[in-house]
């Protein structure tokens, strides 16, 4: 809550706003372009205006594998609106060799809804004011770092924790992401409907018991849950078909 010279409160209105962007490399040469830009791309990501908190991600591959796949990264960044992250993927050098490097780009533009916990020792989403009551989709990203000493049994368990999730039809799109292998690890989901997801949260025995076994074990040092309602996909990515309420 904000005070205004005149004595009058009103409430901050954020208008921040979230991208991920995925990128698929096709050949040995772009996916060793890729690895080398998970450090290279820090200094100019850092100078880009309006750009607020971002993270360079690897990826896992299907069914939250802790197996690198060295073909898919991701790019998470929080603007101060919309506008300066235009500017950023329409005319941005950095982001032009992204596109020259990779055959598949899949952008999703999202507004926070609620956002518990720290990444890097803080919590960069704002609650959006703009959010749309008519749209039914929702997004989730976890993130955790875990303890090395827990490593073994996190990992174990990972398997039966998603189970619920395999052939869910109500789940459009999953990815495993971390910014390191095994130790930092971070799910991304894009629902259908935001009834769907607190059904799998609350119904769902095995997630559940993953809720419990968290809480029991604590096998995390930092950890972060974040709903967003996506408004906007752009790109194409191989099996995956853009819902036409988000284009």
């Amino acid at each position: 809550m904000e005070s205004s010279s005149l004595g009058l409160t009103f409430e901050f209105m954020s208008q921040q706003i979230t991208t991920l962007t995925f990128f698929k490399y096709p050949s040995f040469g772009d996916k060793l372009w890729a690895f080398g830009m998970m450090q290279f791309a820090h200094a100019p990501l850092k100078k880009v205006k309006g750009l607020q908190f971002y993270k360079l991600l690897g990826s896992g591959k299907e069914n939250f594998d802790p197996k690198p796949d060295w073909s898919v990264y991701g790019l998470l960044q929080v603007w101060d609106n919309e506008t300066k992250a235009q500017e950023f993927f329409n005319r941005s050098k950095l982001y032009q060799r992204y596109l020259n490097h990779s055959s598949h780009q899949l952008t999703f533009y999202m507004r926070s809804i609620k956002a518990h916990g720290l990444w890097s020792k803080k919590n960069p989403f704002e609650a959006s004011s703009e959010l749309d009551e008519d749209n039914k989709f929702i997004s989730v990203i976890t993130r955790a770092t875990i303890k090395i000493h827990m490593l073994k049994k996190f990992w174990d368990y990972v398997p039966t924790s998603q189970l619920d999730l395999v052939d869910n039809p109500n789940l459009l799109f999953t990815a495993g992401v971390g910014e390191r292998p095994v130790t930092q690890m971070a799910t991304f989901s894009l629902w259908n409907d935001a009834r769907a997801l607190k059904k799998f949260a609350y119904r769902s025995q095995n997630h559940r018991h993953a809720v419990q076994q968290t809480q029991a074990l604590q096998w995390y040092k930092e950890e972060m849950f974040t709903r967003f309602q996506p408004y906007q996909i752009t790109g194409n990515w191989p099996d995956f078909e853009i819902p036409k309420e988000l284009t």
